[in-house]
């Protein structure tokens, strides 16, 4: 048994005879496929998630693109569809804190969040019965 001085300039555990560190082991990097109820379900959070802003819809694109192919044209179309309102929505705020004028800013501010919600719930119902959905308006900043 190793004394203290030992431990701290050796501070990992032993191993075990087969080769391998029990206490490191971790899973594959190659992720599994998404199955089709997995998949759909991503691609309707993507959408539902809009009404956060365009944040949601892109970790979900970044962590599951490879892995579901619904999953993936879907939450760029939830991307491309939120990224400019959810900026606009963030100057329509700071331009809120003028004061004189702020007042109309945060009414201007409050009318994209609510357009931008019922659209995002509209998508995400369509795209949980599983078709696919496009916004009328879009920039297609992902292609």
């Amino acid at each position: 048994m190793p004394n203290n001085a030992e431990q701290h300039r050796n501070p990992r555990p032993q191993r075990s005879g087969t080769g391998q560190d029990p206490a490191y082991q971790g899973t594959n990097a190659n992720a599994l496929p998404l199955t089709a109820s997995e998949d759909r379900q991503w691609a309707t959070l993507s959408h539902f998630l809009g009404i956060l802003g365009f944040v949601p819809s892109l970790i979900i694109f970044l962590i599951f693109r490879d892995r579901g192919p619904f999953t993936a044209q879907e939450s760029k179309e939830a991307f491309n569809f939120t990224f400019p309102p959810s900026v606009l929505a963030l100057v329509a705020l700071l331009l809120s804190l003028i004061p004189g004028v702020g007042g109309l800013f945060a009414v201007v501010n409050a009318l994209i969040w609510v357009t931008l919600a019922s659209f995002s719930v509209a998508a995400g119902i369509q795209v949980n019965r599983g078709r696919p959905y496009r916004y009328a308006l879009n920039l297609r900043i992902f292609h």
